[in-house]
């Protein structure tokens, strides 16, 4: 395992750091143009994956780093979005309901001795269908086009209902995991 300061590190620590000029862009009434950095933070998600495997660089702080952009990024578009209006309230909502039960149940897992659960495919595609929705909804609030609007709607819908379904397959994962760690059946 190599250091934790690599390439692939530092395109996540990149990605968190923009979070912040993505938060001044929405509150000084830049929508278009923070969805479209949303975007590029959403359309880099895979290049430190793909830079620690490439670069034989995977390191734990990157395991962390990752997701932790990932869900950070989505939870500030999504809150954002909600309290500015951009993002439909029931579409946000849907979402922040999925992340809180999710959390709770990693929490509840951690406790539990579980440190890690795979990240399922369906999970990455259900992920980059949301981001697609968000960015979308984002210029199409920033530039007022209505038709784009309707192309993150279909988008987003899709997503949020694959979003659910790899949600209940991971507190299935969970249940096994746990199950798994204290030397008990997951079927009782």
């Amino acid at each position: 395992m190599q250091g934790a300061v690599n390439i692939p590190n530092a395109v996540s620590v990149l990605r968190l750091f923009l979070i912040p000029v993505f938060v001044w862009l929405v509150l000084n009434d830049q929508t278009a143009w923070a969805g479209a950095l949303l975007g590029i933070i959403g359309a880099t998600d895979w290049i430190d994956g793909y830079l620690a495997r490439r670069l034989d660089q995977v390191t734990e702080v990157g395991k962390m780093l990752d997701p932790i952009a990932d869900r950070l990024a989505v939870a500030v578009a999504v809150i954002l979005g909600l309290t500015t209006g951009v993002l439909p309230w029931w579409f946000a909502w849907a979402i922040i309901i999925r992340e809180v039960v999710i959390a709770f149940g990693a929490a509840y897992g951690w406790t539990k001795g579980v440190r890690r659960l795979d990240v399922r495919w369906l999970g990455k595609l259900a992920t980059l269908l949301l981001y697609i929705s968000i960015t979308i909804f984002y210029v199409a609030v920033g530039l007022d086009t209505k038709w784009l609007w309707w192309v993150a709607l279909a988008t987003g819908v899709p997503g949020l209902v694959t979003y659910y379904v790899v949600a209940f397959r991971y507190l299935g994962d969970m249940r096994t995991a746990i199950s798994a760690a204290e030397g008990t059946d997951p079927r009782r």
